[in-house]
This record gives structure tokens, C-alpha cells and sequence, in this order.
């Protein structure tokens, strides 16, 4: 697995799910709603931690800043 999610998306990705846990503990959020939240806010954490998003490969997608040589 190559890389392909970069610094700020990484960012973007941890504070979503950040987001969504708040609304969850402060029961904005509920039901089944919280549930498929919850489900994405795992996902976002887990590809923020590899720094690979199987969705960003049949899109060619990388946000990994390009070395400078």
C-alpha cells in the first residue's frame, strides 16, 4: 500500500471523527443516524492512521505533497 493520504487530509479525517463522537456523547446525534456516523468516523480514523484510502485508487487521488528534489 503506497501512501496517499497526506498531512492536512490526515488532519481533516481526525477531526471529522472527532466531530462526530462529540455529537454522539452529547446525544445530538442517535439511532441509526449514529450508528452509520460511527461507522464512518472508524473508517476516517483508520485510514488517517495507515495514510492510505482504498477510495483515492481507482481515482488516481493522492494528497501526499510531492518531494522537491
Amino acid at each position: 500500500m503506497k501512501k496517499n493520504i497526506g498531512t492536512v487530509d490526515k488532519s481533516i479525517r481526525v477531526l471529522a471523527a472527532i466531530v462526530i463522537a462529540i455529537l454522539y456523547f452529547t446525544n445530538v446525534i442517535s439511532g441509526t443516524l449514529a450508528i452509520i456516523l460511527g461507522i464512518i468516523a472508524i473508517a476516517l480514523i483508520i485510514t488517517s492512521l495507515l495514510s492510505f484510502c482504498a477510495a483515492y485508487v481507482p481515482l488516481k487521488v493522492s494528497t501526499v505533497k510531492k518531494e522537491t528534489k
